[in-house]
């Protein structure tokens, strides 16, 4: 019998002899270190020695009495502390004590060490399998050192086999309890606690959209990031642009508190201290050691044929990074690809709290704020749990609750995790559920809204709906998608749609931003409060106008990545003056207009001094998209130009600042929008590559009707003989020359009618909503077979 096996003599294929985990980082060593990956070393117990262990020891027999006593209605409290304390009383066998002291000695040796720092994990044979998730079922004890210790903590986790979580989590799986043996995996510890830890997952775990790695970062020990004590840094790389080293595809990178971190005592046991104001505002992971984890992560999928959830360590000491864990990731990979399943809010109420969205559904029920989870008795089926983190103790409680809400954790959490698996919406990272929200107070929990949920006072009616993608007829007119939020644009990717018709900057301005662009290139203009606001914005920043160029890149990156390699059509800012002027710091920049719809807006901006340099930041947030990135789909479009040669003069700011038409394959449209658009289309067609109807403001401005005005809405309609003219005419003209048309306006989403007028007129592309997406679809599909 072997009962202690290296690291490097296992393979994936011996789950059943230590377990998902062991033998995943047996696979890591033999298969992907000749690649590059590096994994710590170490070696594991068998399954054969853990049941040599229950034989000697006649606990068989305990474990089958007490799960009988079980079965029969006693506590599972009572019946979980009997087996471990039977077990934490059985000696090893004397056999299993010499192989894992032979082990332990030899990788001193390997080492150059006395007695190194070891990481005890627990890998059950059953564990880490495509339908179920073990993970944070047993225990794992970090800084174990010395013999003594090692054998001690073995056994210890031979008895968290029996915690009362993985009892309840077997028998709601249906795993039987004496079917799953025990393996401890011993591995060499690296010292992140002086540098940092996270999780890596190959896909997106809220949307399951396969195309991003997302990487969580914390300081200190990785048990902080997977208990949900802090909330991490979080960086998204899109991986189809992972190959080319001359790009950098980290599309998305977010710095979070990061207020505690997991380290080592002076006694080799681990402790949680703050950290420090520098190490909160600081990153844990630069973009090159970014892309590293995304390219072993993708490597790692690659060669399990499935997305994978894989746990990560750097070296404080060395600088090194290594793999420390890998098993499948069993929630997104099982869902159902065909259906789209959505919720949305029909009523409304007060936001009472604010945090990261787990999910996508919504759940509604009385508060229920439980402190730990021995207070098992107090919660009812149904109620919404809301308390400071949990852990693998609280998963009896996370069944039975309609939502759960947390004041700390990330995306990558033990709340976050298990909330998925079960299906039950979640809210971590709150920050002050448990200060807010008070016991039997009725609320609703959304996290149909976005990347960030709220909790809203009452039960507020909401409504579900089911998109069969199948079902969806093929069209030759393109219907694409009309996208602001990056945060949301994941949610979407399932759609068939064909790119992406309008994105608007200026929502991202207002919220990845949230500063006047001139406020930061020329910040000696603000007052001092306005330039602390600012400042306390940017801060991490030590160039301003990078803070706006990154954050704004970041945002469209998300969005293109999304609909990758389908275009995505991103119109630079269209605020108006009385907009750009309530952004921080933008009141010294604006004047007060009379009529801001038709002021200084759009491409008039750009060219004029008083807007030029806040345009240059577009223009290179854009290139860094394009040229740094590689999302080469980005299509610019140019809103509100007004005439052929003030097209010019914009396209010349553009090419100045690293935005030269057909470079790259660099393709710039115009909004058709003003009538003198139409009337003169033959001439802007020879300065841009496309067109994008605005039926609003083309209505408005053909009809001379104010848009916001209630007294004149029965004027209003894009149906009107003068605008449908319009639309026939640039039509006409653009496709004369070769240049595609769309449309991207609302009407489409609520008027068959009108989408029908514009497929006989032959419009290319159709923008809308992606919740009017698929009845869009069917209605352009019934237009073109009539």
């Amino acid at each position: 019998m072997r009962r202690v096996i290296r690291f490097a003599e296992l393979g994936r294929d011996d789950v059943g002899l230590v377990g998902g985990k062991n033998a995943s980082l047996g696979e890591l060593i033999t298969r992907l270190s000749p690649s590059g990956i590096r994994v710590p070393d170490g070696f594991a117990t068998t399954a054969d020695a853990y049941r040599e262990f229950l034989d000697t020891g006649g606990l068989c027999r305990v474990i089958t009495e007490q799960i009988d006593l079980l079965h029969g209605g006693a506590p599972l409290t009572e019946a979980g502390s009997a087996i471990r304390n039977a077990m934490l009383a059985t000696p090893l066998p004397l056999e299993l004590e010499h192989e894992l002291t032979d082990a332990y000695e030899r990788l001193a040796l390997d080492l150059g060490r006395t007695a190194p720092d070891v990481a005890v994990r627990s890998s059950a044979t059953a564990e880490d399998l495509p339908q179920a998730s073990f993970a944070g079922q047993q225990e794992t004890f970090l800084n174990v050192r010395g013999r003594t210790a090692l054998l001690d903590a073995c056994r210890r986790c031979y008895a968290s086999l029996f915690t009362d979580r993985a009892i309840d989590y077997r028998e709601r799986m249906g795993f039987g309890h004496l079917a799953v043996a025990l393996s401890v995996g011993v591995q060499v510890m690296v010292r992140s606690d002086l540098g940092g830890a996270g999780v890596v997952f190959t896909l997106d775990t809220e949307t399951g959209f396969p195309e991003v790695v997302v990487v969580s970062a914390a300081w200190g020990l990785g048990e902080t990031v997977v208990s949900g004590q802090v909330d991490p840094d979080e960086y998204v790389v899109f991986k189809p642009l992972l190959k080319d080293p001359a790009l950098n595809p980290v599309i998305h990178a977010e710095i979070g508190p990061k207020r505690r971190k997991a380290v080592y005592a002076e006694d080799g046991l681990t402790r949680t201290v703050d950290t420090t104001a520098a190490e909160q505002g600081r990153r844990v992971l630069d973009d090159a050691e970014v892309r590293t984890l995304a390219r072993w992560g993708v490597a790692v999928e690659r060669h399990y044929e499935c997305p994978m959830d894989l746990e990560w360590a750097k070296d404080g000491r060395t600088g090194e990074l290594l793999l420390v864990q890998a098993r499948p990731e069993t929630v997104q990979s099982r869902r159902r690809g065909a259906v789209l399943r959505r919720y949305r809010l029909t009523g409304k109420g007060e936001r009472l709290v604010d945090g990261i969205a787990v999910g996508e559904a919504v759940g509604a029920g009385r508060v229920c704020s439980l402190a730990s989870p021995v207070e098992l008795e107090r919660f009812p089926t149904g109620a919404v749990l809301v308390t400071s983190i949990t852990d693998p103790d609280w998963e009896p409680l996370m069944k039975r609750a309609a939502a759960i809400v947390t004041d700390h954790g990330g995306r990558t959490s033990h709340a976050a995790i298990v909330s998925r698996e079960l299906g039950v919406p979640a809210l971590v990272g709150t920050g002050r559920a448990t200060t807010v929200l008070t016991d039997r107070q009725e609320v609703t929990v959304s996290c149909a809204e976005g990347a960030e949920g709220h909790v809203y006072a009452g039960l507020i009616d909401y409504e579900e709906t089911e998109t069969d993608l199948g079902s969806l007829p093929t069209t030759r007119t393109r219907v694409m998608l009309n996208l602001a939020d990056p945060a949301a644009a994941f949610r979407w990717w399932q759609l068939p749609a064909d790119g992406v018709g309008l994105a608007r900057m200026e929502f991202m301005v207002a919220h990845q931003v949230r500063v006047h662009p001139m406020a930061l290139a020329h910040p000696e203009r603000l007052s001092a409060e306005d330039r602390r606001q600012v400042e306390e914005l940017a801060g991490g920043y030590t160039d301003l106008t990078e803070y706006f160029v990154d954050r704004l890149a970041r945002g469209v990156a998300r969005i293109a990545a999304s609909r990758w390699p389908d275009p995505v059509v991103v119109r630079t800012s269209d605020f108006k003056t009385n907009e750009y002027a309530r952004l921080t710091g933008g009141a010294p920049f604006e004047p007060v207009e009379a009529n801001p719809m038709i002021g200084w807006r759009g491409a008039s901006r750009y060219y004029s001094e008083g807007y030029r340099d806040g345009f240059a930041l577009e223009c290179q947030a854009l290139r860094k998209v394009r040229d740094g990135m590689g999302l080469t789909n980005v299509v610019v479009m140019i809103p509100f130009c007004r005439t052929p040669q003030e097209a010019d003069r914009v396209l010349d700011v553009m090419a100045d600042n690293g935005l030269r038409r057909g470079r790259n394959g660099l393709q710039v449209y115009v909004m058709a929008e003003i009538p003198a658009n139409i009337l003169l289309a033959e001439q802007f067609s020879m300065r841009f590559d496309g067109f994008s109807i605005g039926s609003n403001d083309l209505t408005q401005l053909t009809l001379g009707v104010d848009r916001d005005s209630d007294l004149l809405a029965h004027l209003f309609d894009e149906r009107d003989p003068a605008v449908t003219r319009s639309i026939e005419t640039l039509i006409a003209t653009a496709h004369e020359a070769g240049r595609h048309v769309g449309l991207c306006g609302q009407r489409p989403s609520n008027d068959p009618e009108f989408t029908g007028f514009l497929v006989q007129a032959g419009i290319d592309s159709i923008s809308v909503t992606p919740d009017s997406f698929a009845a869009v679809k069917r209605h352009v599909a019934a237009a073109e077979q009539s």
